[in-house]
């Protein structure tokens, strides 16, 4: 009898090489759950900023160092009665400026009495204000702002940037003595964006006189457009990680003798 002999290669374990070259069934199944769900947050976040934010370009200097000219910023769609002391926000009232929207801080409501300036602190009701927004070393005003009361349903308004800012002291004539009416506000700033400098910090100097905004949804909405796109990225990768490691197995699989007869 002459000696023959043959070799085999072992058999793949469990499933096809189709599954095997794009990972198993399950894998396959929950990497494009994860792609899907991924697209939805992604997309549900930009959708949910689309709603709620409007972006404005900041042309001036008025709220510097908080906002510099040309600065790009996110602002929440609010209604004029929802603005609280501290607030950026952004208005538009004709005895200031025609036809263009206007960015400062609100520092006194309706039925405050408004003054500058004591021990260099603006005060409300008597009260003097800590701005730690102002430009560092800076007092808060530099000129005298006579005591001012504050009619219901209006704000008195300042830039961060005191000395040169067009704001309510520059219209303390007017009939409304600088006064803007809380329907003129149209939105109220959540961050900087462009260039990125992240959320506004919490005006707490006014805490004393009452409750101030609770933050927008934007931190949650970078929240979910974070995660969507790490659940697209890691559904996705998976197929070919997966295809990867099974073609280096099947590369790595040895003959194994059948025997001689």
């Amino acid at each position: 009898m002459g000696g023959e002999s043959t070799t085999r290669t072992a058999p793949h374990s469990g499933g096809t090489g189709t599954a095997q070259a794009g990972g198993s069934r399950l894998g396959q199944r929950l990497s494009g759950v994860a792609v899907a769900l991924g697209l939805v947050l992604f997309l549900g976040g930009f959708g949910w900023a689309a709603v709620s934010y409007r972006p404005y370009t900041v042309p001036t200097s008025s709220m510097t160092p908080t906002i510099d000219a040309g600065d790009r910023v996110l602002a929440q769609k609010v209604d004029g009665g929802e603005v609280r002391r501290g607030d950026v926000v952004v208005f538009e009232d004709k005895s200031w400026v025609s036809n263009a929207k206007v960015v400062k801080r609100v520092v006194a409501v309706g039925g405050d009495t408004v003054a500058c300036c004591t021990n260099g602190k603006l005060t409300v009701n008597g009260k003097q204000i800590d701005e730690p927004y102002l430009p560092k070393g800076s007092l808060a005003e530099n000129q005298n702002i006579p005591a001012v009361k504050v009619p219901e349903g209006r704000l008195f308004l300042l830039g961060d940037e005191r000395q040169g800012s067009l704001d309510s002291t520059a219209h303390l004539t007017d009939g409304a003595k600088g006064t803007v009416s809380r329907d003129a506000v149209t939105a109220r700033v959540d961050a900087v964006v462009w260039p990125w400098k992240g959320s506004l910090k919490r005006p707490t100097g006014f805490e004393t006189l009452g409750a101030l905004s609770q933050p927008g949804p934007l931190g949650t909405i970078e929240l979910l457009i974070a995660a969507g796109a790490v659940l697209v990225l890691v559904g996705g990768a998976y197929g070919p990680i997966a295809g990867r490691l099974g073609r280096s197995r099947a590369r790595g699989a040895r003959p194994e003798a059948a025997g001689v007869r």
